[in-house]
């Protein structure tokens, strides 16, 4: 018996060729919709057994609210994730938000198939190894090193980075400035440069951004200009 369905994606030309192919095989497809951030309010609507929800950023902040929104609203709901190799933190996420199942983009229909079916059974339809992975994630989360401190990080010179700590240590212009041995415009000029990079308007900004990304920790060990 067919799997009775809502198809979603970012993309509205994936979702529409998805819906074809499953109904080829004999599966109810209810909705074929786009993008994912409207997925809960398709579920709510139609009710399906299964609900297949493909993402291209499965590590994205944010990107499963949906999928918790739709096991608050329709416990009943199965929901498989289908996106692309996804590090342990995004695949955890999806299993934290209520999926139960993932699978890889370049799986073949007959694997996504698979999946659907056993969700519908209740099962987790996901490979051993994701698995595994995301659970060892969810275990323990602080394993994993913080990307938005490190992306961050990669934004600003070496200097840079030693201004910020300067800056989350409360010195002023003039403390930064003698503290490296520069002109005081010099040291300004540093500090604006980095709230810009940060996007932030003030150094008391720049200062609990750092605090909590855990920049602040990765930055300590840059080796200081020598007073």
């Amino acid at each position: 018996m067919g799997v009775r369905l809502v198809v979603v994606d970012d993309h509205r030309l994936l979702a529409e060729a998805l819906a074809s192919a499953l109904k080829l095989r004999g599966h109810r497809v209810l909705a074929a919709a786009a993008p994912t951030a409207g997925a809960a309010e398709v579920v709510v609507g139609r009710a399906p057994e299964v609900c297949l929800f493909g993402t291209a950023s499965p590590a994205a902040p944010g990107v499963f609210e949906p999928v918790a929104r739709i096991k608050r609203e329709r416990p009943q709901v199965a929901v498989v994730v289908l996106g692309p190799v996804p590090s342990p933190r995004g695949i955890a996420a999806a299993f934290a938000a209520g999926a139960s199942g993932y699978v890889r983009h370049d799986e073949r229909i007959e694997g996504v198939e698979r999946a659907l079916l056993k969700a519908r059974a209740g099962e987790a339809a996901v490979a051993p190894q994701l698995l595994a992975g995301a659970f060892a994630e969810l275990l323990n989360p602080a394993a994993q090193p913080d990307d938005e401190a490190q992306r961050l990080l990669r934004l600003l010179t070496h200097r840079e980075v030693e201004v910020l700590v300067r800056v989350a240590e409360g010195e002023d212009t003039r403390g930064i400035a003698a503290g490296m041995g520069i002109a005081s415009s010099t040291a300004r000029t540093h500090v604006q440069r980095v709230l810009m990079k940060l996007g932030v308007g003030s150094r008391l900004e720049a200062a609990a951004l750092a605090a909590r990304t855990g920049l602040l920790e990765r930055a300590v060990p840059v080796q200081r200009t020598p007073r």
